[in-house]
């Protein structure tokens, strides 16, 4: 069976260090694979070039054995396409723009739809131009599953969305992942491709710069944690694995927890904690504090 997703060599080059750079990466069918990166990274790009809405400078993309470039007809008609930047459909409503897109598609499931809009909570009676952010990308996601396509690819599917609609975000891509579709989803958040992926690359500087399993990246795991105790601190908590840049000021403890949070949390047990908080740094701060020692992941000059 041919690869969701291929690519050999795939370039776009900018000029000054700036595009995507010799890709190579594999997606196999029936797999949720997350594109994980900081903000610039080349995620869109790589999107825009498996999309054939930009040219490669050389290498090629191919989605289920078709090539990019010369089959992109084809290769759409495959594929739910989420956009980081959305559309702009001024005065047409909601479902007005799901028949019009869908016209342009085999296989529109308007009971899907339908379905998306109820869970979503989103009134598909109003005009594009009369939707707030979070409706507009709620359309975006409807437009996307619409057609129930082989691959589906999302850059960053959860902009705009509040908490409890990213939660249902998750619910309905796991059940089309239950019913066969394979999943390629940028990201800058490591907590949002836990929730769905089963294996994840890393980009940083338009170069990959490791593929692995979520198991692996949990090394990458860095919680910033601020502690408030009832009466004096206890001292042991530096000695815990993983804990690191321990400080104390104005009665207040602040550390680092970095991999498993199982073990400093066993390390509280019996001290009287008034309050405790655990913040995650963004995906770019934890990328800068692991490859920082290693200039070689720079994009070339």
């Amino acid at each position: 069976m041919a690869k969701a997703v291929e690519a050999g060599g795939l370039t776009k080059d900018y000029g000054g260090g700036r595009g995507l750079f010799d890709l190579d990466l594999v997606v196999e069918a029936g797999e949720a694979f997350g594109y994980l990166g900081p903000n610039g990274a080349g995620k869109t790009t790589t999107i825009r070039l498996l999309m054939d809405m930009i040219r490669p400078t050389r290498g090629a993309a191919s989605v289920f054995g078709l090539d990019c470039r010369r089959q992109a007809t084809e290769v759409k008609q495959l594929v739910g396409y989420l956009p980081g930047e959305l559309a702009q459909f001024g005065a047409m409503r909601g479902g007005e723009v799901v028949a019009y897109l869908g016209a342009l598609k085999d296989g529109l499931d308007r009971r899907l739809v339908a379905d998306i809009a109820r869970r979503f909570d989103l009134d598909l009676g109003r005009r594009y131009r009369e939707y707030s952010r979070g409706n507009k990308q709620k359309l975006a996601i409807a437009i996307a599953f619409m057609h129930r396509p082989q691959l589906l690819i999302l850059d960053e599917p959860t902009s705009g969305l509040d908490p409890l609609n990213q939660q249902e975000f998750y619910r309905l891509l796991r059940g089309v992942r239950e019913d066969g579709a394979t999943v390629f989803l940028s990201s800058h958040v490591l907590s949002e491709v836990e929730h769905v992926c089963d294996r994840v690359g890393i980009i940083r500087a338009g170069r990959l710069v490791q593929t692995a399993g979520l198991r692996e990246l949990h090394h990458m795991r860095v919680h910033r944690v601020e502690l408030e105790f009832e009466g004096r601190p206890p001292t042991h908590l530096a000695e815990v694995e993983g804990v690191e840049d321990l400080r104390l000021e104005d009665g207040r403890l602040t550390c680092i927890v970095r991999g498993a949070f199982a073990p400093f949390m066993r390390a509280l047990a019996g001290v009287e904690v008034v309050n405790l908080v655990s913040h995650e740094p963004s995906l770019e701060d934890v990328f800068l504090a692991s490859y920082r020692e290693q200039p070689e992941l720079t994009a070339p000059a």
